[in-house]
């Protein structure tokens, strides 16, 4: 297979991901099991934030870096995409316009305690 090129566009990666695919024989995979791979990903990620940011993360565990987490949900997305048949560069951008036309505002924090609501 060939390299991702360095500068690669955001439409060229979501091609790569579907060449990688078809590659390693994962084309079989429905939205479904993409979507919950996804998911594990993600929880991945949230680990891995909380072993960088020094919180506490199960002994044993295995953590991978928040770069890699964000790798991985990355080709996920671009596979779901793919089987989806949806253009994350044209979608990205239509998404923004959207965006740019919303006014957001700030809303004041509460405290943080250490009491859990029931």
């Amino acid at each position: 297979m060939r390299p991702l090129p360095a500068e690669a566009t955001l439409a060229e990666i979501q091609r790569y991901v579907a060449e990688m695919e078809l590659e390693r024989g994962f084309t079989d995979s429905t939205v479904l099991e993409q979507s919950l791979k996804l998911g594990e990903e993600y929880g991945e990620l949230c680990k891995a934030i909380r072993k960088r940011s020094g919180l506490a993360v199960e002994a044993g565990s295995a953590t991978s870096n928040v770069g890699d987490e964000l790798a991985d949900i990355f080709i996920y997305l671009c596979a779901i995409a793919n089987r989806l048949d949806t253009d994350l560069d044209q979608a990205l951008r239509a998404k923004e316009r959207v965006n740019e036309t919303r006014t957001w505002t700030s809303v004041p924090r509460e405290p943080a305690t250490t009491e859990h609501p029931v």
